[in-house]
């Protein structure tokens, strides 16, 4: 198989495949690092799994890291950067992964991570790595500059998700969100088909750890060059906007939030005329929000919901949310939308029930290594639930009302309460706690502990955050802490979240 860029090099000898800050990449030298990377992979004894793990921050690095291992016929596990290791070391020991890549905010962690699991080589980048990580330069320079074979098989990546239910779990990404193929021949022809290969730059804003982001980045080896930024900033990313002349991108609505944030004066000041498709996923968002990037921005706005576990079950463009403002979109194939009661019995349209999806297929959710939480998952077999409230109008329009399920979506991050009730419950102050979602202007959610303190301890709320956060990555703890008598709990001892999350909503 020709190299994945190599015409594009020939062709495109002068123009810029990707940019990372101040860094800029030819097509020629990206074809390289692929090339060697694909070929290490290709060589390495990666188990029957064939997975390699990426435990770091958005650089360059991170994306070659994952498009190389896609080229080697290796399953990327992106591992969130604000993981602890105890965290991060479940992840490689659930997904059998053989080598890790750091970046250099992660490199330490990491090789704490790495003890006692099945991980035999850490290749990392930046100053400082520390003992028993081997530099990324020095690894990749022992790397093959041939193009990898044409009949290696894609292998989708390995994300991990909280989901609706307990601990992160593996799953691998869905058909709807993976272009497929029996070869790597097969595979980038898909993704020369894509909607952003259809577009110019592409804008990686949020965190590669994240499906939307990830699926942006894998344009590249399609021909469409691309652009990643670091952490988030508002102001940046108009910067690149107009710099880089960006024409597609993914974001959250907590992105939105913070760039209608700043002053008008700073907005004005960044031409976005450039752009012609944002996918807008993570989180439904606030109608005003939406409405007022229309404006700004122009009819780009397309909505993707669903989750990790299926991929996109619907989506609406920006022209039918104006006429249909709040809903998330019509079911897309091959998913379709059902509301049932409590008795799940289904209801009919414009009526407020639990709101589940037929794949037709007959996939639906698939845990890895866990076909009991797969089942749970599930109304019958194909039909499953993201744990969320809603009604399906006249014209087949989904909206979202509410939520069942404990589940909180915070900056487009799903967090489950109970990784963090089983922390905060071993505080002595804590008699029981219960952690729920409440409203954020930016965040769209945000996690709070409503606390019943044992007897005979004062109520001390940054001390209770503090407890969390040495013993779970910050991300997962809970922002605020509110004291209360009694959590309602019942005979049997069970909670109703939503109970106590509807007085927050109303």
């Amino acid at each position: 198989m020709p190299a994945f860029s190599r015409l594009l090099a020939d062709n495109r000898p002068s123009e810029t495949a990707l940019v990372n800050g101040e860094r800029a990449f030819g097509w020629a030298e990206v074809d390289s690092i692929l090339n060697r990377t694909a070929g290490l992979l290709l060589s390495a004894d990666l188990g029957p799994s064939r997975r390699v793990a990426v435990f770091a921050e958005n650089a360059a690095e991170t994306a070659f890291a994952h498009l190389g291992g896609l080229l080697g016929g290796a399953s990327t596990v992106p591992v969130s950067f604000h993981l602890t290791a105890p965290e991060a070391s479940y992840i490689l020991e659930e997904s059998d992964s053989r080598i890790l890549f750091v970046g250099p905010e992660t490199a330490p962690r990491g090789v704490e991570a790495a003890q006692g699991t099945g991980v035999e080589t850490i290749v990392g980048w930046g100053e400082g790595l520390p003992p028993g990580v081997v530099a990324w330069d020095q690894w990749l320079a022992a790397g093959p500059d041939t193009d990898p074979p044409g009949h290696v098989t894609p292998r989708p990546h390995l994300m991990f998700t909280s989901g609706t239910t307990g601990r992160p779990k593996g799953t691998d990404l869905p058909p709807t969100m993976f272009a497929g193929g029996a070869t790597m021949v097969e595979h980038l022809e898909a993704l020369k088909g894509s909607r952003y290969a259809r577009y110019g730059t592409h804008l990686v804003v949020g965190p590669m750890y994240h499906t939307g982001p990830l699926s942006g980045l894998r344009t590249l080896i399609a021909g469409v060059p691309t652009v990643i930024l670091g952490r988030f900033d508002a102001q940046a990313t108009l910067a690149a906007i107009e710099r880089h002349r960006v024409e597609t991108s993914v974001m959250v609505p907590t992105h939105f939030v913070r760039m209608l944030g700043l002053p008008a004066s700073v907005r004005d000041r960044y031409d976005v005329s450039s752009v012609k498709l944002v996918a807008h996923t993570g989180a439904k968002c606030p109608i005003d929000v939406k409405r007022a990037m229309i404006d700004w921005w122009g009819p780009v706005f397309v909505d993707a919901y669903g989750a990790t576990e299926v991929g996109t079950t619907c989506s609406i463009t920006s022209e039918d949310w104006l006429t249909h403002p709040g809903s998330v979109g019509r079911p897309v194939p091959p998913f379709e939308a059902l509301v049932v009661d409590d008795d799940d019995r289904p209801v009919p349209p414009n009526n407020e029930g639990r709101l589940f999806f037929r794949d037709t297929t007959g996939r639906g959710v698939v845990y890895h290594n866990d076909p009991e939480k797969s089942r749970a998952a599930h109304l019958e077999p194909g039909v499953f639930t993201l744990g969320e409230m809603g009604y399906v109008d006249d014209d087949g329009f989904v909206y979202i009302t509410d939520r069942f399920s404990d589940m909180v979506v915070s900056g487009g991050v799903n967090l489950y309460p109970a990784e963090a009730e089983n922390v905060l419950i071993e505080h002595p102050g804590v008699a029981d706690v219960a952690c729920i979602g409440i409203p954020h202007d930016e965040m769209g959610e945000e996690m709070r502990a409503l606390v019943v303190t044992a007897d005979g301890w004062d109520p001390d709320g940054d001390a209770i955050l503090e407890f969390c956060r040495e013993r779970l990555s910050r991300i997962k703890c809970p922002r605020s802490v509110e004291f209360v008598d009694d959590l309602g709990r019942s005979a049997m001892g069970k909670l109703n979240k939503r109970a106590l999350r509807a007085p927050y909503w109303r």
